[in-house]
């Protein structure tokens, strides 16, 4: 199968204590797969991860999980994760290498619910886009205002002058799993990065 795009979703490897975030995850599962878009997220088949992984495989998409070798037995419940429920799994050695696989196989990012590791991947990608390494569309999947926090503190770095306010369309938001797919195909790049020379660190690119 042909896929039309990839997008890579960061998500917890916890399902959180609301069904609102697993519900939101397998509505975006079912979503990407309807689109034909492919799905390229953190490898783990429990929680968050697994549940949109499992949604957008079992609704006829296309799964790409990279997952590091240490976190293979707190991320996933088996060593070998079912392909027909999970996807294609990639498994390598460090954080660093799974964080640029998963940006060289996509062209959009969204944010579900997580903890650290979740925002640190989203905050990274952010970085990227800001100093001009891509200019891929960020989405944060505000499920049931678990993001607030997250936009209420980018708004204030905003209001004291630490990111300039074409900066802040860096990252925009979205409230269902339609918004997000709107969001992504409506996205413009802002004015205001720093359009740097960045060839060789591309994430593109191999």
């Amino acid at each position: 199968m042909t896929i039309d795009r990839s997008i890579c979703v960061f998500c917890g490897s916890g399902s959180g204590n609301k069904q609102a975030y697993t519900d939101a995850a397998i509505d975006l599962g079912k979503k990407l797969a309807k689109k034909n878009w492919g799905l390229v997220y953190g490898g783990g088949t429990t929680g968050i991860m697994g549940a949109v992984a499992k949604s957008t495989k079992t609704s006829g998409g296309e799964v790409k999980g990279i997952i590091p070798r240490a976190l293979i037995e707190r991320e996933q419940k088996c060593n070998t994760p079912d392909p027909e429920l999970f996807g294609e799994t990639v498994i390598v050695e460090d954080m660093h290498t799974r964080k640029r696989l998963m940006a060289q196989s996509s062209s959009a990012f969204v944010a579900l619910p997580g903890g650290y590791g979740t925002v640190e991947e989203l905050f990274e990608v952010v970085t990227w886009n800001q100093l001009g390494i891509h200019s891929m569309p960020i989405v944060i999947f505000n499920v049931d205002g678990f993001y607030d926090g997250l936009t209420n503190w980018i708004n204030q770095a905003v209001d004291s002058g630490f990111i300039s306010t074409g900066n802040r369309k860096i990252i925009v938001e979205a409230t269902s799993a339609a918004e997000v797919i709107e969001k992504i195909e409506n996205y413009v790049v802002p004015e205001g990065r720093y359009n740097l020379n960045w060839d060789s660190e591309q994430p593109n690119k191999k």
